[in-house]
């Protein structure tokens, strides 16, 4: 019996809460002795994670380092390596673009270009607005390319979408995407015989890019990643009986929860605006997720410190989430994006499991809060503040997690055991 199969066999529905809260690119490294979760002033985390299950997870496997689609993914109960889904989908599911089997979809950055090799990958982040004029304006002059359709669809920031529609068009291309600053730019190239057309396309259109972005700066071409076609994916109302919602601010998460069957919910850009949206809706589904993009944003920037006012912020409206008092909470990251390496990495997931039915192991979820006194290891017996530090204080973070109960599992295991934990699971067999 596969997995889906089993799934499909036991999932009951039911009364149950649950609300998994996503800090994208939560996990770090550390800068001092302290990983940014390690360095945030949490208050509302800690004591949750003294009444809670603590693990580590990993979104692929050990020492695979996992894109923001797949890892979410595995978050949602999928299998990865069953279901790769391109990029490009995601982006245009996010955005509201309708795509039919003639189409091919990618996600593009705006990038820059100087002395012929790609110096930002982000063309620095440029504003939504700028954004969306130059999509404005690459619309009415990149149109169609032999005689397929293009057009062009604005993201957040530097991000956009473009759509390719025609006649035996193919999925199977590299991305097109030197993946680092330094290099020159790269082109598609067709992993399969059947896509060395649509490889052609892809490829001109780069080139007419560049030529009609010439004089814009930091914006003058693009990267391309994420070719993909609409995929065939069991939906989550089928697997795990569940009416599912999400509340998320990026096109591609919408996308993705699109994809698997959840209701995207209107929110604004906020944190706070995300709580108030999960508080309006929540006696109308049974399981939400609520991502949260900056973190992940602010590690692929560099910026240690401005991740570390996310997770703070975010840390500040967990109060008015758990006064919806959900019946199963999981916090966690879909990947780890240290600031150090300015990139996802393969360090696994932080992962907080709230709800009635816990092994309750305090010694491994605690740990000595020396982080706030510069005292990484523990072992200085002064007082630091309210807490002692010879005596045991809560800490969500990766040294936590790492000793909690919950130990190393695989991402693909956190929904079940929420819905274990909601009680949503029969048992299997006699």
């Amino acid at each position: 019996m596969e997995r889906e199969e089993l799934f499909r066999k036991i999932s009951i529905g039911n009364d149950k809460k649950m609300v998994l809260l996503v800090l994208d690119g939560l996990g770090g490294l550390p800068r001092d002795g302290r990983t940014e979760l390690e360095s945030a002033r949490t208050p509302n985390l800690d004591l949750l994670a003294a009444e809670s299950e603590l693990g580590l997870s990993h979104p692929i496997a050990p020492g695979v380092t996992p894109g923001s689609g797949p890892a979410h993914l595995s978050l949602f109960g999928y299998d990865p390596l069953k279901y790769e889904i391109g990029r490009g989908i995601l982006e245009a599911l996010g955005v509201g673009i309708d795509v039919n089997a003639r189409s091919v979809a990618v996600r593009g950055n705006f990038a820059t270009l100087e002395n012929g090799l790609i110096s930002d990958r982000r063309a620095g982040r440029i504003p939504t607005e700028k954004n969306r004029e130059l999509v404005a304006f690459l619309g009415k002059r990149i149109r169609k390319i032999e005689d397929v359709e293009i057009r062009l669809y604005s993201g957040e920031e530097h991000r956009f979408v473009l759509v390719m529609t025609g006649d035996d068009l193919d999925d199977r291309l590299s991305d097109a995407d030197p993946e680092a600053t330094g290099l020159p730019l790269k082109y598609a190239e067709a992993r399969d015989e059947a896509a060395a057309r649509t490889a052609r396309i892809v490829n001109l259109f780069i080139e007419r890019l560049g030529v009609e972005l010439a004089g814009q700066h930091p914006a003058n071409t693009c990267l391309l990643r994420g070719f993909a076609k609409y995929p065939a994916i069991p939906s989550m109302g089928d697997l795990f009986k569940l009416k599912a919602a999400a509340i998320a601010v990026y096109p591609m998460y919408k996308g993705l929860a699109q994809l698997v069957g959840m209701d995207v919910l209107a929110t604004g850009r906020s944190i706070r605006d995300q709580v108030a949206t999960l508080k309006q809706h929540y006696a109308d589904y049974d399981f939400f997720f609520l991502h949260v993009k900056k973190t992940d944003s602010w590690g692929e920037d560099g910026d240690f410190a401005r991740k570390v006012e996310v997770i703070e912020e975010f840390d500040h409206w967990l109060p008015e989430i758990l006064e919806l008092t959900p019946d199963v909470l999981a916090v966690t990251g879909d990947h780890s994006t240290p600031a150090l390496m300015k990139g996802h990495s393969w360090h696994p997931n932080p992962v907080l499991l709230k709800s009635p039915f816990l092994r309750r192991m305090p010694a491994d979820a605690r740990m000595v809060d020396a982080f706030a006194c510069g005292k990484p290891d523990g072992t200085d017996g002064q007082s630091c503040g309210k807490v002692s530090v010879s005596a045991p204080a809560a800490k969500f973070c990766e040294t936590a997690c790492a000793r909690g109960v919950l130990g190393h599992i695989h991402a693909m295991d956190v929904l079940p055991l929420m819905m274990a934990n909601a009680l949503k699971f029969k048992k299997f067999g006699a």
